[in-house]
Formats: structure tokens, C-alpha cells, sequence
């Protein structure tokens, strides 16, 4: 544990006594990537909090929750905002703020990386593994889910690709309010997770004509969505067309219950036809001075009453 890891830790208590502007609070739109979206405010939109979530004065001062990498995890240094390709599903603005969790100032310059899964549940890249890594040589991405049992051992383990695909994947660098924005698709689901989006977060390194080069990893994280947006989706193709067994917010292995802190996305549609689009903000806090590439976070639990877990 570092230094700057303790204090946040230890200091918390005395840290929310201070007054300071609320930070990741509000859904802002980002200069050319959310213009032109169909999610601007509107009547009936809905903005879920979540069990657990915290008042956004209080978001600077908490460290987001480490978690696993997952074994789908490709460093392809495909430095880009818009991820989509060729993706069928709900148009999802996903709008982060990445600030150091002790100072609460914004990290700049930062490489965050994003990645998951298609509104069936298949990831680029693996293809090969079906709906979500339900056993090799699973079915086509249709929906259908796969047979076989859920990959044993190390549930973070990385396992390497199986094809070329790239589909919502993709690197984009921090201003220097610490903000970045992707245009992506809302994520499906598949055997043993609920719906969820990766992200790592890498800093001191240098960007290149090439992308971005060195640094370390000082955050690995997933970002979650509440039940009822997930729900809405469901009723809306593709995503009606995957029969595979959903997991629950309540249900999943590696969401830890904690609410935003957790990665509980705050999400922004219009309740009236969640097709049209979403919003999804999140502020991530941070120790830029931490190594945490996904092999040094808790080992799942296991809920009573959950399927079994892939971790991916």
C-alpha cells in the first residue's frame, strides 16, 4: 500500500468536512463527441443513483474500486474515441473524469483505456469464445448463449486473442480538466457477469505519433450499470435477441455493492425510449503514484444464488 493510498484512507473523515465544488456531478456534454446526441435533458429522463452511491461533494475523496483485468483485455493502442465500428445497439456516451483521489485535482494527459462486450455479449478479439467465454468454440455472435462450462483457474487470467477484431475497443488521452469521452454502444450481458464496461487508467508515460508509450497502470477498474436502465434495454434489438441467462447488479462477483465508489455509472435518458441514447459519467479517483494492472485486486465473491463466475 502507498504512501498516498494510506492517506486517502486515513484521512477521509477529515477530508469531507472541507466544502468544495462537487466534481463529476453532472452529465456535461463534451465538444465533438456529445453534439448532436438525442440524450440532451428532456422530460421523463431518468438519473439513477444507485444503492450505495454518494453525494458528488464526496466523490474526490474516495479511491474507485480496483478490480480484476479479465482475460479480454488487448493492448491494441487504438487511439480513439468513437469505438463503435460496425456495432449494432443503444448509442452510449460514456464521459469519465479521472482525478487524484487525495488532491482532488484533475490527472492529465492520462491514457484510459475502455473495452467490453457487444450488445449479445461477444467480445472483438474473441470471437471465437461466443457469448462472453462460455467455453471455446462457442456459438456465432446471435444471441444464443454457449455451451460448456465457464473458463476455471485464475478468473483474471489473460488469454490471447483469437481473431483481429476490434470492435469497442479503444485509448483516449485526459484534458486537462482530466475529462475523456468515448461514443460506444450500451454493453450486453453474457453467462455469469452483469452488464459492465472495462477501463484502465495509465499514467507517466508519453504520447507518440505511435500512441501512448511507457508509464505504469494506476487503475483497472469496471463501470456498472443499474438494473432498471438494464432492464429497459432488454426490450430493445439486439439486445432482446440474447436468450443467455442475465446476471443482476445484486448478483455479480466482482461489483462490490459500494455505488459509485464501486464504478456505478450515472446514466442520463430519456425513460420514454432508452433507444434514443445514453449518457453514462463517472468521476475516478485515482493514486497516480499506485500500480494497480489488475493482478493486485480482490479475488471475487461469490454470492449466494449467483451463476457461476468468468470474471471477464
Amino acid at each position: 500500500m502507498t504512501e498516498k493510498t494510506e492517506q486517502v484512507r486515513a484521512g477521509t473523515a477529515e477530508l469531507t468536512r472541507r466544502r468544495v465544488v462537487a466534481v463529476g456531478a453532472g452529465m456535461v456534454a463534451v465538444a465533438g463527441v456529445g453534439a448532436g446526441w438525442a440524450v440532451d435533458a428532456v422530460a421523463g429522463e431518468r438519473r439513477p443513483g444507485g444503492k450505495g452511491a454518494r453525494p458528488a461533494a464526496e466523490d474526490c475523496y474516495v479511491l474507485t474500486s480496483e478490480t480484476v483485468e479479465g482475460p479480454y483485455y488487448i493492448d491494441a493502442d487504438k487511439i480513439r474515441r468513437d469505438v463503435r465500428e460496425d456495432r449494432e445497439g443503444i448509442p452510449l456516451l460514456l464521459d469519465l473524469k479521472v482525478i487524484d483521489a487525495v488532491t482532488c485535482r484533475p490527472v492529465a494527459d492520462a491514457a484510459v483505456d475502455i473495452w467490453h462486450c457487444d450488445a449479445v455479449g461477444v467480445y472483438s478479439g474473441y470471437e471465437d469464445m461466443g457469448n462472453g467465454g462460455g467455453g471455446g468454440g462457442g456459438p456465432a455472435p446471435t444471441g444464443e448463449p454457449p455451451t460448456g462450462e465457464p473458463p476455471t483457474g485464475n478468473p483474471g487470467g489473460h488469454q490471447e486473442p483469437t481473431d483481429d477484431s476490434r470492435y469497442l475497443r479503444g485509448t483516449w488521452r485526459t484534458d486537462r480538466h482530466g475529462r475523456v469521452a468515448f461514443r460506444t454502444v450500451f454493453p450486453g450481458w453474457y453467462r455469469g457477469r452483469c452488464v459492465h464496461i472495462h477501463a484502465k487508467v495509465h499514467v507517466d508515460g508519453a504520447w507518440t505519433d505511435a500512441g501512448y508509450e511507457g508509464g505504469h497502470t494506476c487503475h483497472t477498474g469496471q463501470f456498472f450499470f443499474d438494473e432498471e436502465s438494464v432492464l429497459a434495454t432488454a426490450a430493445v434489438e439486439p439486445y432482446a435477441s440474447n436468450t443467455t441467462e442475465r446476471t443482476t447488479l445484486g448478483e455479480d462477483t466482482i461489483y462490490d455493492q459500494s455505488g459509485t465508489a464501486g464504478g456505478l455509472l450515472r446514466l442520463r435518458y430519456d425513460e420514454r425510449d432508452i433507444a434514443r441514447g445514453v449518457r453514462a459519467a463517472l468521476t475516478v479517483g485515482v493514486d497516480p503514484d499506485a500500480t494497480h494492472d489488475g493482478q493486485d485486486a480482490p479475488m471475487p465473491s461469490t454470492p449466494s444464488a449467483s451463476p457461476s463466475p468468468s470474471a471477464t
